[in-house]
């Protein structure tokens, strides 16, 4: 770190932040991005924190700001650096003479990448009570120069997400919802964009809780992601000063019915948040380091660089219908296939033929599924007979109205407000904080893991109980949310620590709980619940800007009356993710069965750079109803691309790789081996010309420099 007169400078080779000291003590940010840069926007700056809190929000009057939030009367009172590894921090000390809050606001960056994560903890050393009703967790100003001109060339990115459509990123004008300002009298500290919220305990359901900002002609881009496993959260992106900004919160009072009491003495820390940054690379370029920081940042885990391949014998298979007899052959079909792990899913406890919904959270073998001396244990040592290693579906935080666990746990371990138990559709919900609520999910946990030797533990989420919990006194429902998420974390912390070779699958009716704040503890993200495999690719080649390549599970479902292109189509989604096989593989015949394990082989023989690669998107990023898709992952010295056709289109599409601009490139085709792809390098255009002759077909393609040719 640097510091001049006023002005302290930190970060690294890849990142570079400025915060200018006014005359008055008030930090503001005023750069952010590549060191060198000589960009600096003082009067576009916003302070660190944005604080509001009950009789300390904002007034107006007309088109004038007459009051402040309480980020805006902090004042510096300190900062330091430290390193931890490849990590940097600066932690920068504010307070308030007046009310005697404190902020500690903590920026960290992995070395070498173009990343910002920052938290904000805020510390009552007044005397009397502070009501907070918001805290921003990141807010950055001057992400354009102050000039219309470079609002006018930008491009807002979001991304719809909603049941069997996840990922669905949008790009439009940021004038759409910024319109220039007009008249005799001009805003000039006014705030107005566009904003999106998370509500419920669904953290991404209807939009990731993602974004970002391009420049249409320069490609300079933000991308940021806020990294909260509830629905409490929002963002906003807009204009102040003539220049761009971005607000990133957990949840709010006016959102999501959030309010905390900060007691003097007392501690709250926000929800984190994260920035990428690329200069000129366009969304390619900052998925590329988010996706590098999001490797940083988690778990580490086993899983992360073996990538074995899964079958689950859900989806267009069993359909959650398991038994003894109907498993036995699917667990050679997916042996013989060449999976590793074998995952029982949904109804494995259920006894009274589809009425288990209601009757959920025993989490109890059905004898009736597993008839014999031995039950389920017969299936599970089939399991790892066939060297698998086996796994079940849980959907550990709900209680069904029927279930034994509805007596037998106390009201306090669930979900209440105005002290009622909160239903939704037959269901409980336990709230994480509780000791009993706890106590109960580690012995089912410690029984399937511990005692079963299940390896696996697929976590689903099915319903949405609403705002949350007003379990305690003076609790309101989000700020109880608030509590139950940061007890659900701590809990997945705490069963990973016990069994560290454990793999935990992320899933909640498909992907209504996509976040990094899950991410970064679970292995594995259920990327949709999507039935139709011509549906599912553009949602399985957008699946990486949410989420490591490596933890993307993909279903992969042939069909016995599936056509052989479909065949591969449904193979080739899931060849740059993670496989999640499944659909009635001993009924293929044997061309269909060819296929299915030679993408398995195609796959285990590229897994090894998966967990390296960066993502990219030839095509751009895919639309929900495109004819043509495409997906890359690089490495240094490779690139794999999958390519898909749907029906109504010409066959031959120009894909763009400019990472390859101007090298002699070797192409070849990994999957599937018997189709008529045909393929042209331009090394000039970095276009790669493709011809698929039918539709709806897909390739897996391997690109290799073989020499580095002109710049």
């Amino acid at each position: 770190m640097t510091e001049e007169q006023g002005t302290f400078h930190w970060g690294h080779e890849a990142l570079h932040l400025e915060i200018l000291l006014a005359d008055d003590g008030s930090p503001r940010l005023t750069h952010l991005g590549l060191p060198g840069e000589t960009q600096r926007i003082p009067g576009a700056s916003l302070p660190l924190v944005e604080v509001t809190a009950a009789g300390h929000g904002r007034g107006w009057s007309g088109n004038r700001l007459v009051g402040t939030d309480l980020g805006g009367r902090l004042r510096h009172r300190s900062h330091h650096t430290t390193r931890d590894g490849d990590w940097h921090t600066l932690t920068v000390h504010l307070h308030d003479p007046e009310t005697g809050l404190v902020a500690e606001v903590t920026y960290r960056s992995p070395d070498g990448i173009p990343v910002l994560r920052s938290e904000v903890t805020l510390r009552n050393e007044g005397q009397a009570a502070l009501h907070l009703e918001s805290v921003s967790s990141l807010a950055v100003g001057g992400l354009t120069p102050q000039d219309p001109a470079a609002i006018d060339a930008a491009d807002l990115l979001w991304a719809e997400n909603d049941w069997l459509t996840e990922c669905r990123w949008q790009r439009q004008p940021m004038r759409l919802t910024t319109p220039v300002h007009s008249g005799r009298v001009r805003n000039g500290h006014g705030k107005a964009g566009f904003a999106l919220n998370g509500q419920g305990t669904w953290s991404s359901c209807g939009r990731l809780p993602m974004g970002g900002l391009t420049n249409r002609r320069t490609g300079r881009t933000w991308v940021w992601q806020i990294e909260h496993n509830g629905g409490g959260w929002r963002w906003e992106c807009g204009e102040r000063d003539r220049a761009a900004y971005a607000a990133l919160f957990g949840p709010t009072d006016t959102h999501h019915g959030w309010r905390h009491p900060l007691e003097p003495g007392t501690v709250f820390r926000t929800v984190p948040a994260a920035l990428s940054f690329s200069a000129d690379g366009g969304p390619d370029a900052a998925f590329a380091a988010l996706t590098r920081y999001r490797r940083a940042q988690r778990r580490p885990h086993t899983d992360h660089q073996r990538l074995p391949v899964i079958f689950n014998d859900y989806m267009n298979c069993l359909m959650g219908d398991p038994t003894t007899e109907k498993l036995l052959p699917l667990i050679d079909a997916a042996a013989d296939a060449g999976a590793e792990y074998f995952v029982i899913d949904a109804g494995w406890y259920d006894g009274d033929n589809g009425g288990w919904w209601t009757t959920v959270g025993a989490w109890e073998p059905a004898a009736s599924r597993f008839p014999g001396e031995k039950g389920i244990h017969e299936v599970l040592d089939r399991i790892r007979e066939r060297d698998m290693v086996p796994g079940l579906w849980l959907e550990p935080e709900v209680i069904g109205v029927r279930s034994p666990m509805a007596k037998s746990l106390p009201d306090e371990a669930f979900f209440r407000r105005d002290g009622a138990r909160v239903t939704e559709t037959g269901r409980h919900h336990l709230d994480l904080r509780h000791p009993a609520a706890r106590a109960h999910l580690d012995q089912v946990v410690d029984r399937l893991v511990g005692e079963w030797g299940v390896g696996y533990l697929k976590l689903d989420h099915n319903i949405d109980p609403g705002s949350g919990t007003s379990a305690h006194p003076d609790e309101t429902p989000g700020a109880g949310l608030l509590g139950h998420n940061r007890a659900q974390l701590a809990w997945l912390d705490d069963i990973l620590d016990r069994y560290p070779h454990l793999v935990v699958e992320n899933c909640s009716s498909g992907g209504m709980r996509w976040d990094h704040a899950l991410l970064s503890r679970m292995q594995l993200q259920s990327t949709s619940d999507q039935q139709n495999l011509h549906l599912y690719a553009p949602i399985a080649a957008s699946a990486p800007t949410a989420v490591t390549p490596e933890q993307g599970a993909v279903w992969a479902y042939p069909q016995p009356e599936d056509s052989l292109d479909a065949v591969a189509f449904t193979m080739a989604n899931a060849l740059l993710g993670r496989i999640h096989l499944s659909g009635r593989i001993p009924e293929l015949g044997p061309e269909a069965r060819a296929l299915v394990h030679e993408a398995v082989s195609a796959y285990k023989a590229i897994r090894a750079d998966l967990p390296q690669a960066v993502p990219s998107w030839p095509l751009g990023l895919p639309a929900w109803d495109a004819p043509w898709i495409a997906l890359a992952l690089r490495t240094p010295a490779t690139t794999y691309l999958t390519a898909w056709r749907r029906p109504g289109t010409d066959a031959t599409a120009a894909l763009h790789l400019p990472h390859l601009r101007g090298t002699t490139a070797r192409v070849d085709l990994l999957y599937p081996s018997v189709s008529r792809a045909v393929s042209t390098w331009r090394p000039d255009t970095a276009e790669l010309s493709l011809t698929l002759p039918t539709a709806p077909s897909a390739v897996l393609l391997r690109i290799t420099a073989t020499d580095t040719g002109a710049p």
